[in-house]
């Protein structure tokens, strides 16, 4: 066998290692992507050498990554994303230019002094200093998905920052195109960037409105379809067909293959089968990340790193501590609090996977020499598999400050025969039927003034993040008939959701929905009953407005029956056809279609005796 080619005992290593090495890591407290990144090194070809071609290991692997973004996708809806286009024009262009600009006055200064063994060229200064800019968003995402940040206002601004970075090796490239230019190299891997600006800007936009007009009116009946075929096999064949096609089709446009699954996720994050493309997508996801994590660190080439260690330290050193205090600046200026502003610093002052294709293509073009490449690649790679320790570290010494529990207790070993999730006031209405009828609940909240306020009441609420497994089982969950979920946030809410679906389905499960939209989520993901949080209130506060304009009780109670069997009936049609159907079961003050016979009757209808005569108003044959 070729020592390039790929074979079942490079797979039984590949897995053994990783078997071996993330489950160590994490006991230490240090982190899985650490243990994949110190497996690949061990294994890869500077080291034991049981894996050769670490350049084959990347290219499959890196579909661990466009699979991880398209589940970031999934939990980014189009509304939410569009709440973050300041935050992804402003704050991460203005992070990319700040820190650019940074970390090539630094690579310049340091040239300057003659501290480097090779004359550095500004513009391969540049170069070497943007594919540092472009962190690593397989690292970020990971660190921040362990640790429940992915939701949080700063981690969506995080987020924002790696769609741009992602966005930027669009003029980058075509940046090192003109530079190959002025050296009079024209290699063939660098021909597609040669094209100019605004025809890749334009063939960029055209691929991402392509994959944006298939996920709006192509994707959900393709899964409608095949859904009614009961096929299980392919509806995974499918889900894994739009995820790596998307990505497919935004690299053909000279986007990254990431920014494509992350497209096809958020236009998917409202359809009805989001949760089963996720359950689907989920173990390839696992895999392949844990896989090119590994990749990276075979690509860590050791004997270049022990010839030039004095150099490339220096140089991880200076990148790391550059960069992260450009992203610190950045934050600040954005009005980031400090605890935000130095745990953005920590995540992001690492290099990311864009680098070695801005570098690859820096060397074909003659911009780099090829020992400044490796070096540049060492350092990247080191930034990466030292990321992890960095924020484990800021996290110790600056850690967040801590909510004052004075006075409020944590949930230990309770049980209540309903467990409330959230005790704010949908959940305290609630609460008095139950406690009317003596029934043992039990109460978890986060919000410390809103615990104190309800035991000023009479409440023993404990202090609980329901999101949190531990918590759920110090809170009974094991124990409880029936759990509640009565947060006010909905991305909690279906977190919240899952975990109990997936940890106690014994339970009866009952959500507050805050809107159609969540309460369609909510059905999907298998609750047992749901409701959105103004409906009933504001079904009565009309019955109110009806009898004040002089309509008998009869009237009202009929008309709100009938409104709530129209919403009831149009909440069907949603479930399948989406949020855009039974639009004619809603009325509005312009035309309400009305039901109509399918045949037009041949002759007006007669009352059959006097006693419908008399109903009706006309005279019986």
């Amino acid at each position: 066998m070729e020592a390039s080619e790929l074979g079942l005992g490079h797979a039984v290593a590949l897995l053994a290692a990783a078997v071996v090495a993330a489950p160590l890591f994490m006991r230490l407290g240090l982190g899985s992507v650490l243990g994949y990144l110190a497996a690949g090194v061990i294994i890869g070809p500077h080291v034991i050498g049981v894996v050769r071609d670490t350049e084959a290991i990347l290219h499959v692997a890196e579909l661990g990554v466009v699979m991880f973004l398209f589940l970031i996708g999934l939990e980014m809806r189009p509304a939410k994303l569009w709440t973050l286009r300041r935050e992804i024009f402003g704050l991460g262009l203005t992070h990319v230019l700040v820190c650019g600009a940074l970390l090539t006055a630094a690579v310049v200064a340091v040239n300057a002094l003659h501290l480097l063994p090779d004359s550095v060229s500004p513009s391969a200064a540049f170069i070497a200093a943007m594919g540092f800019v472009l962190s690593s968003t397989a690292v970020i995402m990971k660190m921040m998905d362990d640790a429940g940040e992915s939701a949080t206002p700063a981690g969506g601004r995080a987020i924002s920052i790696l769609l741009f970075e992602d966005l930027s090796i669009v003029p980058l490239l075509a940046i090192v195109a003109a530079l190959a230019s002025l050296n009079g190299v024209q290699p063939v891997a660098l021909q597609e960037a040669a094209r100019p600006f605004w025809q890749s800007a334009a063939i960029a936009l055209a691929a991402v409105a392509a994959v944006l007009a298939a996920g709006r009116w192509a994707l959900n009946p393709f899964f409608a379809l095949l859904a009614r075929l009961g096929a299980r096999e392919v509806m995974t064949a499918a889900a894994l067909l739009v995820v790596l096609g998307a990505a497919l089709f935004m690299e053909w446009g000279g986007l990254s293959m990431a920014m494509g699954a992350f497209l096809a996720g958020v236009l998917l994050s409202e359809s009805t089968f989001r949760h089963q493309l996720e359950a689907d997508v989920e173990p390839f996801r696992g895999i392949l990340l844990g896989l090119f994590f590994m990749g990276v660190g075979m690509s860590l080439n050791v004997p270049i790193v022990l010839q030039n260690w004095t150099i490339i330290l220096g140089g991880v050193v200076l990148f790391m501590t550059v960069q992260g205090v450009g992203v610190y600046i950045v934050a600040r200026l954005f009005r980031a609090d400090h605890h935000e502003a130095i745990h953005r610093a920590a995540l992001f002052a690492q290099g990311g996977e864009f680098a070695f294709v801005l570098y690859a293509g820096a060397l074909a073009a003659g911009v780099f020499e090829p020992r400044i490449a490796a070096m540049m690649t060492a350092i990247v790679v080191l930034s990466m598999a030292l990321a992890p320790l960095v924020v484990i570290a800021q996290r110790r010494l600056t850690p967040a400050p801590e909510v004052s529990l004075e006075g409020v207790e944590e949930p230990q070993d309770l049980r209540g025969q309903v467990l409330f999730i959230g005790f704010g006031r949908f959940a305290q209405v609630v609460s008095q039927a139950l406690l009317a009828r003596d029934v043992d609940i039990s109460l978890i909240e986060t919000d410390v003034e809103m615990i104190q306020a309800a035991g000023n009441f009479g409440f023993k609420v404990y202090y609980g993040d329901g999101t949190r497994l531990d918590v759920l089982r110090a809170s009974g969950a094991g124990r409880a008939e029936v759990i509640l979920v009565c947060v006010d946030k909905p991305d909690a809410a279906d977190k919240i959701v899952a975990l109990v679906k997936s940890e106690f389905p014994h339970a009866k499960l009952f959500a507050r929905a805050y809107d159609r939209g969540h309460s369609l989520r909510l059905i999907a993901a298998g609750v047992d009953y749901q409701i959105r949080e103004t409906f009933e209130s504001a079904m009565q506060f009309s019955g109110a407005v009806m009898r004040e304009l002089g309509f008998n009780d009869i009237d009202v109670a009929e008309t709100l029956e009938e409104v709530r069997d129209r919403d009831a009936e149009r909440l069907q049609l949603q479930i399948t056809g989406g949020l855009s159907a039974g639009r004619s079961l809603f009325r509005n003050n312009t035309t309400t279609p009305e039901p109509a016979p399918y045949v037009k009757p041949r002759r007006e209808a007669k009352a059959l005796n006097e006693e419908a005569a008399e109903v009706i108003g006309e005279d019986a044959d």
